[in-house]
This record gives C-alpha cells, sequence and structure tokens, in this order.
C-alpha cells in the first residue's frame, strides 16, 4: 500500500478546511470499504485522508411523518438495511440495501459513501431517486440541500465542489396508497454488481395511476429517469398493455454501453424486463 497522511477531523468546519487546504489527491474516509481497497491495489492516487468518523451528528437517523426519513454521512449499508422503519416504509431502499455486496462489507459501507462514489451501477441510487431523496451538502461558506437526481454529472462524477462535504440524505415520506420495488439483475445472486437495476415509485387514487417514478441503474453514465414511461402510466389504471408500453418505452430512453458484464442490446432488453416487473411489484404492495 501507497504511503498517504492520515488526518482525523472532530467537526464538519475542520474536514472542509482540510479537503481545501491538503489539495488534489486529499479523500473523505467514512467507511473506506473502495477508498482502501483503491489505495492497496493503486488504483487511485492518494495523498491525504480526513477521517469523518468523530464528527457529531453523522450518525444520526431521523424520521418523522412531514420530512420523512434523514441520515447522515456515517449511517452503514446494514444498519439501514436492518431499520424496521426502512422495512416497512422504503421497501425498495430495503430490497436495494440488501443486495449490495456481502455482509461484511455492509456493516462497514456507508449508504452516503455508495452515493459519493457515483458509479451508475450503485445499488442505492435508483430506489432514491424513484422516492425523490434530496442531499445535504456542507462547506464553510455555503449549505445546501439538492434533490439527488441532480446530484450526478456523470459516471463517477458529481456537483461537489472543493471543500464540500455531503452530510445526509433525506427521502420524504410514503403516504397512502403508495408502492415501491426495485428489482436488480447481475450475473449471480450475491455479491455482484449490478448489470441492470430498476426502481418503481408509485401512487394510486382509486385505482388510477396517481404519480410514478421510475429509475435505471447501469443503463446510462448516471442513473437515469425514463420520463416518457412515467408519462404513459400516470391517469391509467395501469393494465397488463400499459405497462408494457411503458416498459417498451423505457427500453428507448435508456443509453447503455457493453462491457464485460453485458452487452447494450442484452441491457437494454433486461431494462424491458425488470421495468415491467418491479410495476407489477410496486401495485402488489400498494397500500
Amino acid at each position: 500500500m501507497r504511503r498517504f497522511e492520515y488526518h482525523r477531523a472532530e467537526t464538519l468546519e475542520e474536514a472542509s478546511r482540510l479537503l481545501t487546504d491538503l489539495g488534489e489527491d486529499t479523500f473523505l474516509f467514512a467507511g473506506g470499504t473502495d477508498l482502501l481497497v483503491e489505495i492497496r491495489e493503486r488504483l487511485r492516487r492518494v495523498r491525504n485522508v480526513i477521517d469523518i468518523k468523530q464528527i457529531p451528528g453523522l450518525s444520526d437517523i431521523l424520521y418523522d411523518e412531514t420530512r420523512g426519513l434523514t441520515f447522515g454521512a456515517l449511517v452503514t449499508v446494514g444498519r439501514l438495511e436492518h431499520l424496521p422503519l426502512v422495512r416497512e416504509r422504503y421497501p425498495n431502499l430495503c430490497a436495494a440495501l440488501a443486495s449490495l455486496a456481502s455482509i461484511q462489507v455492509r456493516n462497514r459501507a456507508t449508504v452516503v459513501g455508495n452515493i459519493c462514489r457515483a458509479s451508475p451501477s450503485a445499488d442505492t441510487i435508483p430506489p432514491l431517486i424513484a422516492d425523490g431523496a434530496f442531499v445535504h451538502i456542507y462547506s464553510r461558506t455555503n449549505m445546501r440541500v439538492i434533490p439527488l437526481a441532480d446530484f450526478f454529472t456523470g459516471a463517477g462524477k458529481t456537483v461537489l465542489a472543493k471543500g464540500e462535504i455531503v452530510t445526509g440524505i433525506t427521502v420524504p415520506p410514503a403516504a397512502d396508497n403508495v408502492g415501491k420495488a426495485y428489482l436488480k439483475h447481475g450475473r449471480r445472486k450475491a455479491m455482484e454488481l449490478s448489470t441492470v437495476g430498476v426502481a418503481v415509485s408509485l401512487s394510486m387514487d382509486g385505482g388510477v395511476c396517481r404519480d410514478i417514478r421510475i429509475a435505471l441503474g447501469a443503463v446510462g453514465a448516471t442513473v437515469l429517469r425514463a420520463p416518457q414511461a412515467e408519462e404513459m402510466l400516470r391517469g391509467t389504471t395501469l393494465d397488463a398493455e400499459t405497462i408494457r408500453n411503458a416498459a417498451n418505452k423505457a427500453m428507448e430512453e435508456c443509453t447503455p454501453i457493453s462491457n464485460v458484464r453485458a452487452s447494450a442490446n442484452y441491457r437494454r432488453d433486461m431494462v424491458g424486463v425488470l421495468t415491467g416487473r418491479a410495476i407489477k411489484q410496486a401495485l402488489e404492495t400498494c397500500a
């Protein structure tokens, strides 16, 4: 492993200052499940590591009926996965958390870390985008909250400026008559990166779809919404033909590439399959 300088920040202000002053090749350390592997394998050049695990408040999980679920940057995947509130009200997010890597990794990795990695195949991003989640960003001169869908600018790239730190995520509360689903397809059932991931969050009113969000993972430079497919479904009863047509439209809206895990054509076909299944599963769980 290459040598690096270790710094422990006691406050967000100190961590932000260190990020700014230490310059390039400086990274935050929370769970470290990606960072330490990349340092060891010499996949990332790292000169400084800033440990944020002692900063108060970043391990908090809060919920209220108005604001929804808010969790800090140090909340691990495993902790959120096993929270009864998440299992009951956010089953799509819970399914994504349970499908991420191994149990050992989930007990170390943070959800915010998975998001900030900005991988198009990240499991946590599609359900959070489908649920309309927001990102809390801190710097010494400004604090801002933006939609998670606007956080990513490309594969591995985000809107974060120098000295900015993601402190947490807020997911709006689940209303009545809402159904949620996340389906992941890979070459094996566990410890596998997503070949295609589809998240759906929908709400019904008198048997008619009032609103729906569809988020597609691993089929674009960032996690994508399928706005044309969503528009086809709003105001309908979500019958089999309408769902099938919308799933076909989602196939047209994605922009997959070919790599070692799958061809672009295969990914596009799987978007159609998983979108249809996810809509039906969300409809079945609607309550």
